[in-house]
């Protein structure tokens, strides 16, 4: 049985947060599932409260239960058992430096404990969290340790910049090119890649390949009818070939497989609505 929630944060963090999600799960004693996470574009910091999943891929162990998620260039699987009880507060994609005083680059493609990052308040915060009696008093809690190290005049104008070309970007569908991502920032093209790496902790030509990835399950979720030749078309690929090679690369899977076994939902755009 599983019991999911997601809440939008409050008006002063929506610049930096995207979302708060929670997930109670008791998988039936004995058993067991595999579940495939995909690289969506955004960071978290997730809170394992209940048992720790097991990470098929060696590089992404889950050896504590608070980890920061940076940006992912593929996917991973984890093996779930036992009672998953996880809160995710999941950031902007250029939202989480804000908070943490580390560069963000070095957050990609790793699940880091957090304790490596803020070791004064981890078991503070762990235990105020296993004691929430509801996610609401879990969002309260996440609002107020963020509100408390939120920064806003970290390298204001970049990060200004950045956000203004994350706009472009979600306007868009990901359909623009990095050239004019840089115009629109006034910046050279390897200005604006190092300050967005710096920012958003990838290199725009990786986000911008996960995001179309990203608009083709979210096409898919609001009309499963469609093709996947009218999919890749109305995700901004060249063509189906392109959209397959991604799709592999980014999923494991062809898209045919993918919306085969899994469920077409888009972390990036759909919208923090969903109560289960």
């Amino acid at each position: 049985m599983s019991n999911m929630k997601i809440e939008s944060p409050s008006q002063i963090l929506t610049p930096y947060v995207k979302s708060y999600w929670g997930l109670e799960h008791q998988v039936p004693r004995g058993g067991d599932y595999v579940y495939r996470i995909v690289p969506s574009g955004l960071s978290e910091l997730m809170f394992y409260l209940g048992d720790l999943p097991e990470s098929l891929d060696e590089g992404k162990a889950i050896t504590e239960h608070t980890l920061l998620s940076g940006q992912q260039k593929e996917y991973y699987d984890i093996r779930i058992s036992g009672r998953l009880s996880l809160f995710s507060i999941i950031f902007q994609p250029h939202g989480l430096m804000v908070f943490f005083d580390i560069p963000i680059r070095e957050l990609f493609n790793q699940n880091v404990p957090l304790k490596f990052v803020l070791k004064e308040v981890v078991s503070e915060l762990e235990d105020s969290l296993h004691e929430a009696s509801s996610f609401s008093e879990k969002v309260k809690l996440a609002e107020a340790f963020l509100l408390q190290r939120l920064n806003k005049s970290s390298k204001k104008y970049e990060f200004e910049r950045i956000r203004c070309s994350i706009e472009i970007i979600n306007q868009s569908r990901g359909q623009v090119d990095i050239d004019t991502l840089a115009y629109h920032s006034c910046l050279s093209r390897k200005q604006f890649e190092r300050i967005f790496q710096e920012h958003v902790g990838t290199s725009p030509g990786l986000f911008l390949k996960t995001i179309r990835f990203q608009q083709a399950v979210y096409e898919k979720s609001m009309d499963g009818d469609l093709s996947l030749t009218e999919l890749s078309y109305l995700s901004g690929y060249y063509d189906q070939s392109h959209m397959n090679a991604d799709f592999r690369k980014l999923a494991g899977m062809t898209p045919g497989q993918y919306f085969k076994y899994c469920e077409p939902y888009s972390d990036y755009f759909q919208s923090a609505t969903r109560n289960k």
